[in-house]
């Protein structure tokens, strides 16, 4: 997209595993709070039933809307707002704060930050935001490393980190900010051990870092690595994700309307091309979702989203059955648990409940408005 599926890590703090075990009880009348219900309360637990989940979106109208979500349906609720970014490609949300990226076309771009009531989902500006980043920076995709409590920005040609306190205040990481590729897009693995920008140097790569306990990053040796290796021209990758199993990355390939598809290597980070790739996809691919063993990716050009099965062991996309989908999406992400998908579009953001089975998309209920929305993120 121009802008990232930044979605919350389900990887929780060590110090504070002993509180939130202990605060699920067996009484079930717990309701876990925004910072540890994936972790905590985890689907299934009906004895420490998941609080109040919410949708967050940004884009280019200058507000940022939440719309509170039945757990059980995963539809929408009436949205509320607040004044954001005059645009935004990217959010991010830990511990009860969400951030979104505002980039300034005269290059001195910042971090917006809220905190967020636990059950209303209502956002209260932080002390501080937004948080300037100096000169010449053009923040975009914005991914969240739980383990450090660090937040990082793509921003044109670096990647920036930064350490969140409790109030939420975020300061640059000693190194920060990081060389890498010039785009917008980024994403980290689920267990915080890599991360990954696109880049639209030709012919197009993805760049990959070590992350270390600090959150400091440090180049895979071979970063960074051909979307199409011996490609002539550029391919212009743009949104990167990770599957959920850490196993795989896939990037979106604006010029040849493909997605590349990468194996990760546990041990150093390095990627491999699958078997197959690229795969050819419609017309105009920006946003990309996972969601357990499925890949969606909105088609803008053509006002469809096709869905992919990953095959396990290696990978290799497969067209579910009725893919595409007739769903005029562009940013997109999914629940933690991989059972909702939510995209904006001209009509408002839409809600679909995905097939566990068949990666089949039902739409769930009339979308509520919302527009110009570039950015998403699902907060619980």
């Amino acid at each position: 997209m121009l802008t990232a599926e930044l979605r919350l890590p389900a990887v929780v703090f060590v110090s504070l595993a002993l509180f939130w075990l202990a605060g699920c009880g067996s009484n079930g009348t717990h309701v876990c709070p925004l910072s540890s219900a994936s972790s905590c309360c985890g689907p299934g637990n009906s004895a420490c039933p998941i609080g109040p989940q919410f949708l967050f979106a940004a884009g280019y109208n200058g507000q940022l809307s939440g719309f509170p979500i039945n757990p059980g349906t995963g539809g929408l609720g009436t949205p509320f707002s607040t004044p954001g970014p005059a645009n935004s490609f990217g959010m991010a949300a830990f511990n009860g704060f969400l951030y979104a990226s505002n980039p300034v076309l005269s290059g001195v771009g910042s971090i917006n930050g809220w905190s967020i009531d636990s059950m209303t989902g209502v956002l209260t500006a932080l002390p501080g935001s937004p948080f300037g980043l100096g000169p010449l920076s053009l923040p975009g995709g914005l991914a969240m490393n739980s383990s450090a409590q660090v937040l990082y920005a793509a921003d044109a040609g670096k990647v920036d980190a930064f350490k969140i306190d409790s109030m939420g205040a975020i300061s640059p990481i000693p190194g920060s900010p990081f060389p890498a590729g010039s785009y917008l897009f980024l994403t980290i693995d689920p267990v915080n051990k890599f991360l990954f920008t696109s880049d639209n140097t030709p012919p197009g790569n993805v760049w990959a870092f070590t992350i270390d306990s600090t959150g400091a990053l440090t180049d895979v040796p071979g970063s960074p690595f051909p979307t199409i290796p011996n490609h002539v021209g550029s391919t212009s990758p743009g949104e990167v994700v990770v599957d959920s199993t850490s196993s795989y990355v896939y990037v979106a390939l604006l010029a040849t309307n493909q997605i590349a598809a990468f194996s990760i290597s546990p041990a150093t980070g390095a990627l491999t091309p699958v078997p197959g790739s690229p795969f050819n996809t419609g017309n105009g691919p920006f946003g990309l979702a996972t969601a357990g063993k499925f890949l969606y990716v909105s088609n803008s050009l053509d006002g469809k989203i096709a869905g992919y099965s990953i095959d396990p062991p290696t990978g290799i996309l497969t067209a579910v059955a009725n893919s595409p989908f007739l769903i005029a999406g562009l940013a997109m992400t999914t629940d933690p648990n991989g059972q909702f998908l939510y995209t904006s579009s001209s009509s408002g953001i839409l809600a679909f409940s995905i097939d566990p089975n068949t990666g089949n998309l039902t739409q769930i209920g009339s979308p509520p408005p919302s527009t110009g929305a570039t950015a998403l993120t699902f907060v619980q």
